[in-house]
């Protein structure tokens, strides 16, 4: 383990001030370790393979990282990279939040051990912090408090997580989308015509089944709408 360990890798040097330079640059790190969990799940990266690919041995890769959460951290950092933030903007503030919705959706669909890579706890990487950045900058012509920004955009980010794991998943069925609404509400009106769920049966009259991105910008957008609410003057 490498002296000063016990900070966050984000607040350690990727070189130390003295000694060799380093061999190997976080970035190339983690795109091993992202190479491994596209091709095998996340369950693949071990320090050991990942060291297997870069060609080294694994007691050496302890010199950049400290634990395999790290290792982690490092391939989320390397993936929210994807996302494009210099995409040009329409100047409104929802349409443009949309977007970079369906960029980040986009970057779940890629790699889609990203959405059991959460939760480690450490600080978020670069990337994700100019990601945060580029959302509120988004944001700042509107009337809400900073405050009820960070929650919608933290609020958009679980959202959009959830929103590509069913994605995921159906796709894992070889259903689409469309097909698995259709099933479900095959299987839902034998249940309501029993009459007790009359709520339910005009709820699934009203939902024809539609597919992955027109469902995700609606439902994108009604809480954007709804967390962003400008309150009107007050008099």
């Amino acid at each position: 383990m490498t002296e000063g360990s016990d900070r966050s890798i984000w607040l350690r040097p990727e070189r130390g001030a003295r000694g060799p330079a380093p061999e190997y640059s976080r970035s190339r790190i983690a795109a091993a370790g992202v190479a491994l969990a596209d091709a095998d799940g996340l369950g693949a990266v071990t320090m050991r393979a990942v060291a297997d690919a870069l060609g080294t041995g694994p007691a050496s890769l302890y010199r950049y990282v400290a634990t395999r959460d790290e290792l982690i951290e490092l391939m989320i950092n390397e993936v929210n990279g994807e996302v494009d933030l210099a995409a040009p903007g329409t100047g409104h503030w929802l349409q443009d939040l949309l977007a970079l919705a369906r960029r980040s959706r986009d970057i779940y669909l890629r790699h889609p051990w990203l959405l059991d890579a959460g939760g480690l706890g450490g600080p978020i990487g670069p990337n994700a912090v100019d990601y945060l950045e580029h959302a509120l900058a988004t944001l700042s012509g509107i009337g809400v408090d900073p405050r009820t920004k960070l929650e919608a955009i933290g609020v958009l980010n679980g959202l959009v997580a959830l929103l590509a794991r069913a994605e995921i998943a159906q796709g894992t069925t070889g259903r689409t989308l469309p097909q698995w609404q259709r099933d479900q509400a095959a299987y839902l009106s034998e249940v309501v015509t029993a009459g007790r769920h009359p709520h339910l049966a005009a709820a699934l009259a009203a939902r024809p089944p539609e597919a992955a991105e027109p469902l995700f910008d609606r439902v994108i957008t009604r809480v954007l709408t709804g967390l962003l609410r400008q309150d009107p003057p007050k008099e």
